[in-house]
C-alpha cells in the first residue's frame, strides 16, 4: 500500500470513527508505529487531522458537503467559460503536456480546448476525469492520457492507488487544478481524502501550477488541504480576490488572472 493510499485511510477512520489509536492502526497496515506517528504527522500537517496522545482526531469546523459533477457544471456556469477561455494562453502551443484536473471549471477548459482543435498541435492531455478524457478524444491532435483507478460517482473522476502510481511516472509543463475551496490560511482545500491525494501527486509532477477558481470558492476551507498557497503559480478566476485572501497571494508571489 503507498503512503498516499494508507494516509487517505487513516482520514476516513478517524472520520468515521472520531478517534484513531497509533497502535491499532500499525496493527490495521501491518507497519511500525513510528511510520504511523510520520503519517499523523504529515496528516496534522495538511490540516486533515489533530494529533491527540497515543493517535488522532478528526478537524471539526470545515465544509464537507460535495455536490455532484453535473450540479457544479451548471452552477456560474458562463464564470468558469471566461475562466477557461483565459487559462487557454497558459496551454503550451505546440508539443506540449499538460494535467488536467477534474472538476466543472477544469472541465470548461476541456470543452475549450476541444473548440480550437488546430491552435494547439501535439498537445498531450493527462487527466483523471472521465468526461474531460472523452471530450478531448474527439480531437485527433490530441494524445490523451486517462488515468486509471477506481471512478468516484459524484466527481467522476478516478483515485486511488492506480491513478497515483500512473501519474508518479509522468512529468508535465502544466497542471490545471480544480478546487472547492481557497483560503489565505489554509490554501487549496477538497472533501474527500483520495481525491487529495491525486491533487496533491498533479501538483508534484508539475513544472508550473495554475489553479482555475471563481469567486465562490474564495475563504471557503474543505476538509483536506491538496496545497498550500506557495506551491501554486498562477489563479485564474472571475473577480478580484480581496483582503487577507489578496495579501496571501501578492506574498506568495502568485499571477492573479481576472477572467
Amino acid at each position: 500500500m503507498y503512503a498516499e493510499e494508507r494516509r487517505a485511510a487513516i482520514v476516513d477512520a478517524a472520520r468515521n470513527a472520531g478517534r484513531v489509536r497509533v497502535a491499532d492502526l500499525a496493527e490495521q497496515f501491518a507497519v511500525a508505529p513510528e511510520t504511523i506517528r510520520r503519517d499523523l504527522d504529515v496528516l496534522e500537517g495538511e490540516g486533515a487531522l489533530r494529533r491527540v496522545h497515543g493517535g488522532a482526531i478528526p478537524l471539526d469546523g470545515f465544509e464537507a458537503h460535495e455536490a455532484a459533477l453535473p450540479d457544479r457544471e451548471v452552477e456560474n456556469a458562463e464564470a468558469k467559460r471566461a475562466i477557461a477561455a483565459a487559462a487557454l494562453t497558459y496551454v503550451p502551443a505546440s508539443d506540449g503536456t499538460i494535467v488536467l484536473d477534474a472538476g466543472s471549471t477544469t472541465g470548461a477548459l476541456a470543452s475549450a480546448l476541444v473548440q480550437q482543435p488546430r491552435a494547439y498541435s501535439g498537445l498531450s492531455v493527462v487527466t483523471n476525469s472521465v468526461p474531460a478524457a472523452l471530450a478531448l478524444t474527439a480531437v485527433e491532435q490530441h494524445t490523451v492520457l486517462m488515468l486509471g483507478g477506481t471512478v468516484r460517482a459524484v466527481t467522476q473522476a478516478t483515485v486511488g492507488p492506480t491513478t497515483l502510481e500512473l501519474l508518479g511516472r509522468v512529468r508535465v509543463d502544466v497542471v490545471f487544478l480544480g478546487t472547492n475551496g481557497i483560503s489565505a490560511g489554509f490554501g487549496l482545500t477538497t472533501p474527500d481524502a483520495a481525491e487529495a491525494a491525486v491533487k496533491r501527486g498533479m501538483v508534484a509532477v508539475a513544472r508550473r501550477r495554475v489553479v482555475l477558481a471563481d469567486q465562490t470558492k474564495f475563504g471557503h476551507d474543505f476538509f483536506i488541504r491538496f496545497a498550500a498557497l506557495k506551491d501554486l503559480d498562477v489563479l485564474i478566476t472571475d473577480a478580484k480576490p480581496t483582503g487577507s485572501l489578496a495579501s496571501a497571494l501578492s506574498d506568495n508571489d502568485i499571477e492573479v488572472v481576472v477572467a
